[in-house]
């Protein structure tokens, strides 16, 4: 007896052979950035695995011997351990408080009373985002000097004493956090403009013909139009909050200020790549120690914001 085909296999691949044929160039530009998630996210896991093991490149990493938790265990009795964590939290939790603040400068360009003003303010303050690292940081240093910075020369003018503020522990928090900023404030807006122009009209013009205020249109219309986009937005950036750049904070850093400005990422960089022996395997357990604790935030902060107001990012 012979058998025929299968008439469903047969519609399912004359099914996906119409959507290919349709939608061909969707899928071709779905798959550049999913093939390089994979090539550059997924498949360098492989390489998580060293956090267990005496990782030794002469050896390779399954010719490295497994040490399981010593390097863990190490992090956590070692006395950088306290400080890095704290810095890294306190940089982290002050720059989450200044999130809202591109709300309000979304809301301010929208309200603007000249539009061709608000255009050109929203111009202006994207470009320090497009500013390399390194020249912003040396913008910072330039106007933070003891001597010859803008910074002490007006504090000088209204009577002051100039400091060498780079060199103090106390200020390097806030001059890390409000360079930063300036740096992306403009930009970080740019979503919440969007999700401000997708507010309704109509609801407005309701508000409008209600009597509603100014103030009590952005509070009862724009800000719940655009409440789901913040709660998204702000998910994403807890789920980070153990993450620091350390290109920035290194290049800020000196002898004076590294008690506050000793952090997760810049420790990791110096024992895995500055240090006389580099120590990849102690390295890659505090990064993935990390990675596990933003992945904890990120679960139990997006089930919170679920309960709470019904949105979330799944």
């Amino acid at each position: 007896m012979s058998l025929g085909k299968n008439p469903k296999a047969t519609r399912l691949r004359g099914g996906w052979g119409r959507e290919w044929k349709k939608y061909r160039e969707l899928y071709l530009l779905f798959a550049i950035p999913l093939i390089i998630l994979i090539l550059f996210k997924y498949i360098p896991m492989y390489g998580a695995q060293i956090a267990f093991r005496n990782y030794k490149p002469t050896k390779g990493v399954l010719g490295s011997d497994w040490v399981g938790m010593k390097y863990f265990i190490k992090f956590f009795e070692s006395a950088y351990f306290k400080t890095t964590i704290t810095n890294t939290l306190v940089l982290n939790l002050y720059t989450l408080a200044t999130f809202p603040l591109g709300v309000i400068f979304a809301l301010m360009l929208k309200y603007a009373p000249l539009r061709r003003f608000g255009k050109t303010v929203q111009m202006v303050s994207y470009a320090p985002h497009f500013i390399s690292t390194v020249v912003v940081c040396g913008l910072v240093t330039l106007f933070m000097n003891s001597r010859i910075g803008m910074v002490n020369k007006v504090i000088e003018l209204f009577g002051g004493t100039a400091a060498n503020w780079l060199g103090r522990t106390g200020a390097f928090k806030h001059i890390y956090v409000w360079s930063d900023v300036w740096q992306h404030l403009g930009f970080n807006s740019v979503i919440f403009i969007s999700a401000l122009a997708g507010v309704s009209s109509e609801l407005h013009e309701a508000a409008v013909v209600d009597g509603a205020s100014l103030l009590q249109r952005i509070f009862h219309v724009d800000i719940p139009g655009i409440a789901p986009t913040f709660i998204i937005m702000l998910i994403l950036r807890v789920g980070s909050l153990m993450n620091i750049g350390y290109e920035k904070v290194l290049m800020l850093q000196n002898d004076l200020n590294r008690g506050a400005s000793e952090i997760i990422s810049t420790y990791t960089y110096k024992i895995a790549l500055q240090s006389q022996v580099p120590q990849y395997s102690y390295a890659a357990a505090i990064g993935l120690f990390t990675s596990l604790v933003n992945l904890i935030l990120l679960f139990g902060v997006n089930r919170a914001t679920k309960s709470l107001s019904g949105s979330s990012l799944w």
